[in-house]
């Protein structure tokens, strides 16, 4: 009879360790898409941010919505379709793709009055208004841009963009951050602010920019932002990102598995309350 109440109380110890199952829908674009599309890296990551927070909370199962090149725009316009179940828990990355788009980004009003799709604000209310219908009591965690180096496309040079160290359409990257942590104040939610995270700084995104020395033509290594403005020709030129010049991201805007594990240090720190 000890030993049975002894196994007895062995199970309810074990017990008290297993964590509920959560379920995490995860929305964003390619930096959350490249998540199981590693192959579209090059293979020049081994693993992104939701693996990795898998990987330290097992009990957590994700759901990859990260859909390439959208913008919060684009989710909010598509957000009936996308298949978005009832989960535990949500995320949502976005923002840079707005930036780059040039979209207007309105202001907090437009979130608090839903005034629609026109501007980022209004897209983040359509998008968190149906994650809120499909579970009210799912914690939401907002993720802020990244800063951005300059962009190369691995697979294809002519698609390439120029870093946040500049506006775009009289808009910086910081104030779409700033904007997505104002609806975090606002709702109460947690938010994750890569933009202003140390270890994600413009300096740190990559080593270098292997670029042609206007001068001479030969090919040269410049940090930032010794390579800002320096001429870069996608039909004849180098790939300026060798693997050796992969620091915080390998193409100046996508995380590097040096990256992805500082974001999900942050994520994992808030999941693991839940």
């Amino acid at each position: 009879m000890k030993q049975f109440f002894l196994f007895v109380a062995l199970i309810a110890l074990l017990s008290s360790f297993t964590h509920k199952e959560l379920t995490w829908v995860a929305i964003g674009d390619s930096i959350t898409y490249l998540n199981e599309h590693l192959d579209e890296t090059g293979k020049r990551v081994t693993k992104g941010y939701m693996t990795r927070v898998v990987d330290q909370l097992p009990y957590v199962h994700y759901v990859n919505q990260g859909h390439n090149g959208w913008t919060a725009g684009r989710i909010a316009e598509q957000i009936e379709t996308l298949g978005l179940g009832k989960a535990d828990l949500y995320s949502i990355f976005l923002g840079t793709n707005d930036w780059w788009a040039g979209r207007p980004l309105g202001r907090l009003k437009d979130y608090q009055d839903n005034t629609g799709n026109a501007t980022v604000y209004g897209s983040f209310r359509l998008i968190i208004d149906k994650l809120r219908k499909l579970n009210s009591a799912a914690p939401i965690i907002l993720i802020t841009p990244m800063q951005r180096a300059d962009f190369v496309y691995l697979f294809n040079f002519k698609n390439n963009a120029y870093g946040s160290y500049k506006p775009k359409n009289n808009q910086s990257l910081e104030a779409f951050a700033m904007a997505i942590d104002s609806i975090g104040q606002y709702e109460k939610f947690p938010v994750v602010d890569l933009y202003h995270l140390n270890g994600l700084n413009v300096k740190k995104l990559v080593k270098y920019k292997r670029l042609k020395n206007p001068q001479t033509g030969t090919y040269t290594n410049y940090s930032y932002p010794k390579f800002i403005d320096l001429p870069f020709n996608p039909e004849t030129d180098e790939y300026p990102y060798p693997p050796e010049a992969i620091n915080r991201t390998y193409d100046g805007l996508h995380p590097s598995d040096k990256g992805y594990a500082l974001i999900s240090r942050r994520l994992t720190k808030i999941i693991k309350n839940y």
